[in-house]
């Protein structure tokens, strides 16, 4: 959910467009086991979404259209993550009070469009001291998502606690997406995926020293 410079009137259309969307997807789901019902395909995706087997990712970086986005998701009763969120910082009250998630990013880019022109590198800090529940994007493959780091080193400089910089590009970034039994973590049970680092992993001088995958160290010389 979004768009590049849209009109007013074209995101009423957006909005409007996906509450029809879920509105013939609820019948979709009351007729399933009829016998004339035919498997549709793309319906069954978002009832996935209205099952809340999954949730609706909605990418928005103006506060109107989060905002939006979230009247949407409480009208259906579905869970949702806002994925971008550009604007987000103007309206962490709003985040915080509805406890919606947010995959914040990318920061580190120019004002390329109207929906980056509140664009702020001390969002993460103000989403931090706001509570709300956020990780960090690189908007892979736009820009590299090897450059996470780099983000949330960055996210210190403009008044994110280090210690809380790390964890939105590791445990928070797991717990949002629903991963957190498996890695994000290093605990017990968890994935063996390890880096060691010859500094605080944020630090840009820092290189790896070794990488394990599922326990097994890999060769970080190349």
């Amino acid at each position: 959910y979004g768009g590049q410079k849209k009109a007013p009137a074209t995101r009423m259309a957006t909005a409007a467009l996906i509450r029809e969307t879920f509105y013939k997807t609820r019948e979709y789901m009351k007729k399933q086991g009829e016998k004339d019902q035919p498997y549709h395909m793309g319906l069954e995706a978002v009832a996935k979404v209205l099952r809340q087997e999954m949730p609706l990712r909605a990418h928005a970086h103006r506060a109107d259209d989060i905002v939006t986005a979230i009247r949407i998701a409480k009208e259906f009763d579905v869970e949702i993550i806002i994925e971008h969120a550009t604007e987000g910082h103007l309206i962490a009250d709003v985040l915080a009070r509805e406890n919606v998630p947010v995959i914040l990013g990318p920061t580190l880019t120019t004002r390329s469009k109207m929906e980056l022109k509140d664009k702020d590198m001390a969002a993460p800090a103000i989403l931090y001291r706001h509570g709300v529940r956020f990780a960090m994007m690189s908007d892979h493959p736009v820009i590299p998502s090897c450059f996470l780091p780099v983000y949330a080193g960055l996210a210190t400089r403009f008044g994110l606690p280090p210690e809380q910089a790390l964890k939105i590009v590791t445990v928070e970034a797991a717990k949002i997406l629903g991963l957190s039994d498996r890695v994000g973590s290093i605990a017990s049970g968890l994935d063996a995926d390890l880096v060691v680092w010859s500094g605080h992993p944020l630090q840009l001088s820092s290189r790896p020293e070794l990488v394990m995958v599922d326990g097994v160290a890999e060769d970080v010389t190349q």
